[in-house]
């Protein structure tokens, strides 16, 4: 798979990564034996690009990469992220962006990879109640001090990611952004990282499974499963929603890829990063492929079309959720 830059800092990762998040946390459904086949078959395919987060479990993911890619540490980039502080059990304390916890958390993230870096560090969420210079610029001696390679914001506004940046180069921005989310393109942020030289890193790139086509019903999702709390995933919203899908199904179908390859090709084609997250090997193989899907000038019109800015029902997040994620 091709290697490109993300970001202008020097970084080289795949044209897309793998999201691990749900091999641990909040999707269920996934067993240790299935991701880890799902993350050999990553690195099989030419994927470089790992994404965890100490929240994922909590712990519980970083454990479980630094057990897989122990081996392959070398030709991978791992990057993880922090924000909520955590007892040592793994019991939330709550948000934290102060310098001292910047400190802890990279030396607990170490310990739980089993490595003595991390290659992207993300500030997860900002905190409103520390400046983002002050986060910023704890996370910057890690790199001095050779713990972390690079470093990128998450979910912040155009307005946070500037002040970041001025305090640090930051390599990445990771927001949610697809098909089925595209205020990114509308709130400044895209433009601003395009700006800065900044590489953009969607998640959930494929609308957090309906453009995977594994979302048809709430029924679809586990117990336990967070997206059921989600306004986008309420029964009306979902019959809704599906429309858009069949309307990309059609293009897809035309093209001879499935819904999921046409939504990543647009998003590899738009110069982002997307880290589509799965636990099993088949849609491993199912996603890489979308790194081999050209769009013509009439397929993005006709993408556009079928799905613009707004169409789907449903906000992406809980009010909460929607709240924090405006840092």
């Amino acid at each position: 798979m091709q290697q490109i830059p993300l970001g202008s800092q020097g970084l080289q990762t795949s044209v897309l990564g793998l999201g691990c998040m749900g091999m641990s946390a909040f999707y269920g459904g996934a067993t240790e034996a299935g991701s880890t086949e799902a993350i050999r078959r990553a690195l099989d395919l030419g994927i470089t690009l790992f994404d965890t987060a100490e929240a994922y479990g909590p712990f519980e993911n970083e454990r479980l990469l630094g057990r897989v890619l122990g081996t392959d540490r070398e030709r991978v980039v791992i990057a993880s992220k922090f924000a909520t502080d955590f007892t040592d059990d793994g019991e939330p304390i709550g948000l934290d962006g102060s310098p001292e916890h910047a400190r802890r958390a990279i030396d607990r993230s170490l310990g739980h990879l089993g490595t003595d870096h991390v290659d992207l560090w993300y500030l997860h969420r900002a905190d409103p109640k520390v400046p983002i210079e002050e986060t910023i610029g704890a996370m910057s001696e890690a790199v001095a001090a050779g713990k972390v390679r690079y470093i990128g914001v998450s979910e912040t506004s155009a307005e946070t990611l500037r002040r970041a940046h001025a305090t640090f180069p930051i390599t990445a921005i990771q927001s949610e952004y697809s098909l089925f989310e595209r205020d990114a393109e509308h709130n400044g942020v895209l433009e601003t990282a395009s700006e800065l030289g900044v590489g953009f890193v969607p998640f959930s790139p494929l609308g957090r499974g309906f453009l995977s086509g594994t979302v048809t019903r709430k029924d679809d999702l586990p117990e336990g499963d967070a997206r059921r709390n989600l306004p986008r995933f309420s029964d009306e919203a979902i019959e809704a929603n599906l429309r858009v899908v069949a309307a990309l199904k059609v293009i897809a179908d035309e093209k001879g890829v499935t819904t999921a390859q046409l939504a990543l090709a647009w998003l590899i084609q738009a110069g982002t990063v997307p880290i589509p997250g799965t636990a099993k090997a088949a849609r491993i193989e199912e996603n890489a492929a979308a790194a081999d899907v050209v769009l013509t000038a009439n397929d993005l019109e006709r993408i556009d079309a079928a799905s613009p800015h707004g169409i789907t029902v449903g906000t992406r997040n809980t009010e909460a959720g929607m709240a924090r994620d405006r840092g």
